[in-house]
C-alpha cells in the first residue's frame, strides 16, 4: 500500500510538473481565459474546512506549520502558513468550501482596487453559470455567492467589505 501511495504521489507530482512547463505563463495575469471571457479576480483564496473538532484539527494544522490568524476559538478559526490559508468551521456548514474575497489581500486587509462580488456574479451569469445562492445585486458592500463546481464542489465568493 505504502508503494501505491508513494507512486500516486510522484505520478500527481509529474503530471503538476509538466503541466506547469507547458503553460509558462499560467501565473501571470492575462485579460481573457481559454472561453474567450475576461478573467475574473476574485480575491483572496483559502479552503474552508468542516471540522468536527475545532481544538484537534487546530493542533493537527500547528503541526503542518498553520498559525492562527483569525477567529474566535469557539466554532470557527483562520489558519496561515506562508501565502496558503484555511479556514476550520465546526458545526457551520457539512462540507469543504473553496472561498474566494473579492477585496482582500492574503491578510485579509482591503485591497485599493478590485472586483466588486456583484459585478464577479454577474459575468458569470452571463457565462451561463447557475447559482446555489445569488448576492443581492440591489447592494452595496459585504455580499455572497454560492456555485457549484460539476463535481459538486461548493465555491463561495464572500466580499467583506
Amino acid at each position: 500500500m505504502a508503494n501505491i501511495r508513494s507512486r500516486n504521489v510522484y505520478t500527481r507530482r509529474a503530471v503538476l510538473m509538466a503541466a506547469a512547463a507547458a503553460v509558462p505563463d499560467a501565473s501571470r495575469s492575462q485579460s481573457t481565459n481559454p472561453a474567450g471571457a475576461k478573467n475574473l479576480e476574485l480575491g483572496a483564496f483559502s479552503i474552508s474546512l468542516a471540522v468536527k473538532d475545532l481544538e484537534a484539527s487546530k493542533k493537527f494544522y500547528e503541526k503542518l506549520g498553520f498559525r492562527s490568524f483569525a477567529g474566535d476559538s469557539r466554532k470557527y478559526l483562520i489558519l496561515k502558513n506562508g501565502d496558503a490559508t484555511i479556514g476550520l468551521f465546526q458545526g457551520m456548514f457539512e462540507k469543504n468550501i473553496l472561498t474566494f474575497n473579492p477585496g482582500w489581500d492574503s491578510n485579509a486587509q482591503k485591497k485599493a482596487a478590485f472586483t466588486d462580488v456583484r459585478e464577479i456574479q454577474r459575468q458569470l451569469k452571463a457565462q451561463g453559470v447557475q447559482f446555489a445562492t445569488q448576492a443581492d445585486e440591489t447592494t452595496k458592500g459585504p455580499a455572497s455567492f454560492v456555485v457549484i463546481d460539476p463535481d459538486g464542489n461548493s465555491i463561495l465568493v464572500d466580499q467583506h467589505v
